[in-house]
């Protein structure tokens, strides 16, 4: 898993299709498919469709929330958050081989992350606009805190940008999980490709 990780916007100006495959020849390592409003049927299409190329560019397609779907279409993996069930059952459903993720808000929820989860996304760090119903931003102390907490491989997420590579990495996280800094930026592809850059020279 790479330092960045891409969330598509349904409502960004680029179809979430194109956001996937700018991301992917950008460099992210994972880039997750968020809709939460898209039919089951729908969103099952866009990944079957997405997969290969997504595979042939190196990075790895996760679907947010939707467990039926993930395990349908074959996707590299799922992202679920505190509130979309229990992670040890859905773990158990999905094939063997498929990344499970997690969102973690707090550190006692970190505490409590159960076996079978590969990673963690842990935020807000910074209110967003792109989740208006978001806990809290911890701000990157509080991410620091999460990271200490878990033993997991953590992704940064909430509010991230350009020139936040250092502070996310300086927490002791592994990478940036960011949304409106790709699919809202003129150049989606160079976009993810600057904030790669960016964490390596960090």
């Amino acid at each position: 898993m790479g330092p960045v990780y891409a969330i598509t916007d349904p409502h960004a100006p680029l179809p979430v299709a194109d956001q996937v495959l700018a991301a992917a020849r950008g460099g992210a390592s994972l880039i997750q498919i968020r809709d939460k409003s898209a039919p089951d049927a729908d969103l099952a299409a866009l990944v079957t469709r997405l997969l290969p190329q997504v595979a042939s560019l190196g990075a790895r397609l996760i679907v947010n929330d939707r467990v039926e779907v993930a395990i349908a279409t074959g996707a590299h993996g799922l992202h679920v958050g505190q509130g979309d069930g229990d992670a040890t059952a859905i773990r158990r459903r999905l094939p063997k081989g498929m990344i499970l993720g997690l969102s973690v808000e707090t550190i006692a929820q970190a505490g409590r992350v159960p076996r079978g989860v590969d990673y963690i996304g842990a935020g807000p760090v910074r209110a967003t606009a792109t989740k208006p119903d978001h806990a809290a931003p911890i701000g990157f102390a509080g991410l620091a805190a999460i990271v200490a907490a878990t033993g997991l491989p953590t992704y940064a997420i909430g509010g991230l940008a350009h020139g936040d590579a250092s502070a996310v990495k300086g927490a002791g996280a592994i990478g940036m999980a960011v949304v409106s800094a790709i699919t809202r930026a003129p150049d989606p592809e160079a976009a993810t490709a600057a904030l790669v850059a960016e964490w390596r020279a960090a």
